[in-house]
């Protein structure tokens, strides 16, 4: 699969159009042939060359045909430096995944409250005011 070891070095030697490479879960991808394709446009792949993309490429949430494409452009592996964090593939995930059902659960908590509360109100107002008391 991924026999080659990209250095940082290389990485940043390959940052433009002509001759463009992505760090995407650490691993290394030539992305040259498909930045005119990119639907996002060249620029936001190329905001993105000499650093680690993962949390970019993952926040737009690609589908699984763009994930297919980049078997095709797959270079080698990253090897790790000093000079860039990457974001591993099993920290990343996990605690974004877990960061997310938290906010989903706390929302889900207040979108049933909140209108309940409403209603409660309402109700309360409407006997308060009429002079049923």
């Amino acid at each position: 699969m991924a026999a080659k070891t990209v250095t940082f070095a290389e990485l940043k030697a390959h940052n433009n159009k002509d001759s463009l490479y992505i760090l995407l879960h650490e691993k290394v991808y030539d992305v040259t042939k498909f930045i005119d394709e990119h639907p996002g446009g060249d620029e936001v792949i190329l905001a993105e060359a000499s650093r680690d993309a993962t949390e970019a490429f993952e926040d737009v949430g690609h589908s699984d045909e763009a994930r297919a494409l980049l078997k095709d452009m797959l270079v080698g592996d990253f090897e790790k430096t000093d000079e860039l964090k990457t974001k591993g593939p099993s920290s990343t995930s996990s605690s974004h995944g877990s960061a997310v059902n938290t906010a989903v659960e706390q929302g889900s908590n207040l979108m049933y409250f909140v209108p309940l509360g409403v209603l409660g109100a309402y109700f309360a107002w409407r006997y308060y005011s009429s002079g049923s008391i």
